[in-house]
């Protein structure tokens, strides 16, 4: 064989190689990580009580003067830039306005009633002392009881479902749903790790448990922010203990779904599916400056977790900033143009406000931001869970305001078992937005899977 041929052959072999590895790139499907039952709690293993214990949300008065003291002796803010609303974050005059309601107007000892409406209860699991609302269904007749799992994010809590449970507890033709809805490890009522480790795929794993611990074998979850990818991992991890899974924020983030997004962005006709799918994600430069603009805290949390949280722990005020100001630009980017920040289009200051006291009252916020730390990290990364996919039957609620829309292509790409998608017009918290629309598209979900041949569901797991 001459030179040429030679070179012809190694040209050959280096293109077969390159070939290889960007098909494994693109459709190899790793093996699923082995976790094990990690102790995160601060007490010994051997004396862990597993008793369900009653819970009722009962704050110190001491920690209420505390925080009107703290509320009392804020110092002027600085003054904003002239002609800007929401540019720099929040308005210093909107967050003045939210602070004097605070102050004069929100009365916690009410609201503590209204937060504890609902049967709320802990349970130890892996060490952590979970807090949680169970709400069982009464007089369910020859109706079927269906267990559902509620997962909230960050910067959110179980308050976030408090106006969806009249909907979702309501009664259909033929079942009723029993709602669990736990704090996350380290928010609100939860206990936190006392370790490091606990990420979104170790959080899964602690649900899984945790269901478990509570006697249900088969469920259906649902999740948002965090949650979404909570319940995303555990459909990928333990398909055998779900019925279905419900996100209102599908998460696919594999080379494939990039590479088909991206090329997108130069011929949309040939990966949208309508016009209207077009208009949320496209243009991608528009997209991405959004995404990179209302992602900082994202960085800081993921890398500095425990600075951010000495900075909000014993601020009331700056703790308000930092949270509200999410509830304003992502529900609506249209919303940072506005003095008021659009909050009052969509929530209460008394919703925004319970949900703050949450954080505030358990001195959460620092526990609350090392998921990000625990979840964007090599370790996590290294598990190649992004790339299995999730093969429970599915559903999907896309909302036209989220921070990112994710194409139907891809969606399916990552969801084999897509039964169910649906846009709204809502944002990022599209349970406190719109409780009813969400609820609704909750329970649709759940008919079409039960309408589904049990052996079809089967040979999917």
């Amino acid at each position: 064989m001459g030179k040429c041929g030679i070179i012809l052959l190694l040209l050959a072999a280096f293109a077969g190689f390159i070939g290889f590895k960007v098909k494994n790139a693109l459709f190899e499907v790793p093996e699923l990580p082995k976790l094990e039952d990690t102790w995160w709690g601060p007490r010994d293993p051997s004396r862990e009580d597993k008793a369900i214990t009653p819970f009722k949300i009962n704050v110190a008065e001491d920690v209420l003067k505390d925080l009107k003291h703290r509320l009392d002796i804020i110092k002027p803010f600085t003054p904003a830039l002239q002609g800007t609303k929401q540019d720099y974050g929040m308005h210093p005059d909107l967050l003045q306005k939210i602070i004097n309601h605070w102050k004069n107007k929100y009365d916690w000892r009410e609201r503590e009633k209204f937060l504890n409406q609902y049967p709320q209860f802990t349970v130890s699991v892996q060490g952590l002392r979970i807090h949680y609302i169970h709400i069982k269904p009464k007089n369910v007749g020859n109706k079927k009881v269906i267990p559902m799992l509620l997962l909230h994010g960050w910067p959110g809590s179980v308050r976030e479902f408090y106006e969806a449970i009249p909907h979702l507890s309501k009664p259909q033709e033929d079942f009723v749903f029993e709602l669990i809805i736990p704090s996350l490890p380290g928010y609100g009522f939860s206990e936190a790790a006392v370790k490091p480790g606990l990420g979104a795929a170790q959080m899964a794993q602690l649900f899984k448990n945790f269901m478990d611990r509570l006697g249900f074998q088969k469920y259906y979850i649902q999740g948002g922010d965090w949650g979404a990818i909570i319940v995303q991992h555990m459909a990928q991890l333990f398909p055998e203990k779900l019925i279905g899974v419900h996100s209102n924020m599908c998460f696919v983030n594999t080379p494939l779904s990039n590479m088909i997004t991206w090329f997108g962005a130069f011929f949309p006709s040939l990966v949208v599916t309508s016009d209207d799918e077009a208009s949320k994600v496209y243009p991608l430069a528009c997209k991405y400056s959004y995404i990179l603009q209302e992602t900082g805290y994202m960085h800081l949390q993921a890398s500095k977790p425990d600075t951010i949280g000495f900075a909000l722990k014993d601020n009331p005020a700056g703790l308000a900033a930092y949270i509200i100001e999410k509830f304003s630009t992502w529900t609506n980017k249209d919303y940072r143009d506005r003095l008021d920040g659009g909050l009052q289009e969509k929530f209460t200051y008394e919703q925004l406000l319970d949900n703050i006291m949450i954080y505030h009252v358990t001195g959460s916020i620092t526990t609350s931001v090392r998921l990000y730390a625990e979840s964007f990290n090599k370790a996590q990364m290294s598990m190649g869970l992004s790339n299995v996919p999730v093969t429970v039957p599915s559903g999907c609620a896309r909302q036209t305001h989220e921070l990112n829309v994710p194409l139907e292509k891809t969606l399916r790409l990552q969801y084999h078992n897509l039964v169910h998608l649906k846009d709204y017009e809502a944002g990022h918290f599209a349970f406190l937005e719109i409780p009813k629309v969400m609820s609704e598209d909750v329970i649709e979900f759940v008919k079409t899977v039960e309408k589904m041949p049990k052996e079809n569901i089967k040979s999917e797991l």
